[in-house]
């Protein structure tokens, strides 16, 4: 008899079939347009249950299995109608049935599929009205015009609400013969918009290429738009000066394999962790049921949103914001991670599943990655009386994913180390958004960083969702402040104590950091006491201390992202309430079901199932480092222990050498024990 799969399995590609069958059969005769499916996760109450007996080791064939639910997005055309209407349904996995169904209704619109994408470059290619605007341009010879499709982002007023899509256009270089040049530095200063029912570009909005001295509806360009500008190569084989020659090879070697064991659904057993990963369509990878030593730490972790805002003034750049989450689903663009590249040593992938058009299950394979890592010293001790000193290494597991959005990519990593704390990363690269400039000219709200290719300043607002269970499901968040105190001849006689004031959070609420008063927060159960301090258990959450969204309140930017107005937000736990910015993103005019509404309902947070959503936002005003492709930025929430262990729960970590490190001696070429063979 086979087991059914973990209620925190994702979906098969077996079980995505049935539930696009399911939805099918439930609309005879309808033509249907499948965007998502992904296992619904079972109502907290019952899943805790079930994960209690796992936990206790009581956990029989007869212990009650959560239903397995599919959450099937879609539109469906049904018979005798040409409206598509979009709509979603749970479906019962094991009983082959439709137990919820919802018509959504027209304020919002569905994420976006690539064939959907696909289908904007055959009617921009097409349209006359489009052939006729590139006809103005004098392009050099031999380039092409390349359409890059991106969301449309927030309505206009005078917006009717349909459904659009807008292009940024660039020409590539195809003289060279090579399919990888670059385009992006050669931006032409259009941006055609297609009506998606109509399947037809309505109109193009010419851009403005001047600098701070012209009009924000100057279209000063010429002619040859693109002859002032230049190309900017990345691929190996284009760069002019080819690849240095000095670098030699730096292996990750483990000759006894990995620490950590993947079983069992994905779950994942490394040192004193363990924890389950899943994947779906809008979030990547997401963290379950984590314990460390058989406690419980954290419910669930997944980041939730991403809002991309750009700061040109110029019409019609205040459109030009991503809401990378919620408007397509990240997971549809996950790299397929390979060997030695993307993650280095001992690697463990795992697949996810996706669905097409007719909603047939795909599997994205090695979307996530599973590895070791050396991150330097742990902790580190001299006895200075004996000389004897004792150190251990940092080892960390990095549960990692990455995604390709148009011109950017994102690392996101769960990185868990050995003293009980985690650690999220997010990593911005790729290429910079650029748009046309006229020769010689600057711009205040951008920078030029390839001739006649100014990248606009903008901003990346994550939001990082933490479903906390610190030694249970009932716990309280605080912030902590350390104060300068007066000179009291009571309290401060030599004006060298400060205070450390302790202020609980009591109801839903958005808060903000405060680095000058070195606010932190704490996720603490008032219940259980740690036996040496005498203070409740918990975890501290350390945000970046960064700026908030700097779009003007009331702007449409503004209002589409009002979960980046605070840094951190509390809220009371609710089953599906996964979403920082609300269900819908799409061409939203103002955020909806996002974290301010969540706050509006000023629940009672304190001792209660609380959830934590950690804010960082990375303002980027590009240099011209950032070109061809720029560094990482690094932005990092910490999440570490704080009187949750009775000591340093790493002090048993082995002080093992590393055999395998050699001296230099400085030379540039050495052998075996570092001796050099010149």
């Amino acid at each position: 008899m086979v087991s059914p799969p973990h209620p925190l399995a994702s979906l098969s590609i077996d079980e995505t079939n049935q539930a696009r069958d399911v939805v099918i059969d439930a609309h005879p005769g309808a033509s249907i347009y499948f965007r998502h499916a992904s296992l619904l996760e079972p109502p907290k109450a019952e899943l805790t249950a079930f994960l209690d007996a796992e936990h206790s080791g009581n956990l029989t064939a007869s212990t009650p299995q959560p239903a397995r639910l599919a959450e099937v997005k879609y539109d469906a055309i049904e018979r005798g109608s040409k409206v598509p209407v979009y709509q979603e349904a749970w479906v019962d996995i094991g009983q082959k049935k439709v137990v919820q169904h919802e018509l959504i209704d027209t304020e919002f619109h569905a994420s976006l599929t690539f064939p959907e994408f696909d289908t904007f470059v055959e009617v921009c290619e097409k349209s006359p009205l489009f052939q006729q605007k590139i006809k103005e341009f004098k392009l050099p010879p031999g380039f092409e015009v390349v359409i890059e499709p991106w969301p449309y982002g927030g309505l206009d007023s005078a917006d009717e609400n349909r459904r659009f899509f807008q292009g940024l256009i660039f020409a590539a270089d195809a003289s060279k013969g090579n399919k990888d040049t670059n385009f992006y530095p050669y931006p032409l200063p259009i941006i055609p918009i297609m009506d998606w029912a109509n399947q037809e570009i309505v109109r193009i909005d010419e851009l403005a290429t001047g600098g701070n001295n012209d009009p924000l509806d100057a279209k000063t360009h010429k002619e040859g738009v693109l002859d002032h500008c230049a190309s900017g190569e990345y691929v190996p084989e284009l760069l002019k000066g080819g690849l240095r020659k000095d670098l030699k090879a730096l292996n990750v070697t483990q000759p006894d394999g990995p620490s950590f064991a993947v079983t069992d659904d994905r779950l994942i057993e490394w040192q004193k962790w363990r924890f389950r990963v899943s994947f779906n369509a809008r979030e990547g990878a997401v963290i379950h049921d984590v314990h460390y030593d058989g406690r419980s730490v954290l419910y669930r972790l997944a980041f939730s949103e991403m809002s991309v805002p750009y700061a040109d003034p110029r019409p019609p750049f205040h459109r030009k914001q991503a809401f990378d989450f919620g408007d397509g689903g990240l997971g549809h663009c996950c790299n397929n991670l390979q060997l030695g590249c993307d993650c280095l040593g001992v690697i463990k992938y795992l697949d996810g599943v996706i669905v097409g058009a007719d909603g047939t299950a795909q599997k994205a394979p090695n979307v996530i990655c599973i590895h070791e890592q050396d991150n330097g010293i742990n902790w580190k001790h001299t006895n200075w009386r004996t000389g004897r000193a004792v150190v251990t290494r940092r080892r960390e597991l990095v549960v990692q994913y990455i995604i390709t959005l148009a011109n950017y990519e994102y690392v996101f990593a769960f990185k868990f180390d050995q003293a009980g704390g985690i650690c999220v990363e997010a990593r911005a690269t790729g290429i910079v958004s650029v748009v046309n400039i006229d020769p010689g000219k600057t711009a205040d709200w951008g920078n030029v960083v390839s001739p006649g290719a100014l990248a606009q300043n903008h901003q990346h607002a994550f939001c990082l969702r933490i479903d906390p269970a610190i030694d249970g499901h009932k716990n309280t968040v605080s912030y902590e402040e350390s104060l300068p105190m007066k000179i009291s001849p009571e309290s401060n006689p030599n004006g060298n104590r400060y205070e450390v004031r302790k202020t609980p959070v009591t109801h839903s609420s958005g808060l903000d950091l405060d680095p000058l008063a070195g606010r932190t927060f704490k996720v603490q159960n008032l219940d259980h006491l740690n036996p040496i301090s005498g203070k409740p258990v918990g975890y501290k959450i350390l945000p970046p201390a960064t700026q908030k969204l700097l779009a003007a309140e009331g702007s449409i930017q503004y209002n589409r992202a009002l979960f980046a107005q605070h840094h951190v937000w509390v809220t009371k736990y609710r089953d599906h309430e996964l979403y920082a910015a609300g269900r819908y993103t799409l061409q939203s005019r103002k955020e909806q079901g996002g974290l301010a509404d969540m706050c509006a309902r000023g629940e009672g947070v304190r001792q209660e199932d609380v959830v934590v959503w950690s804010v960082f936002t990375l303002t980027h005003n590009p240099r011209v480092e950032d070109w061809p492709v720029m560094p990482v930025e690094i932005s990092q929430v910490n999440i570490v222990p704080a009187d949750f262990f009775t000591c340093n729960p790493s002090i048993d970590v082995p002080s093992s050498k590393n055999d395998a490190s050699l001296l230099a001696n400085g030379c540039g070429d050495c052998g075996e024990e570092g001796k050099s063979k010149l």
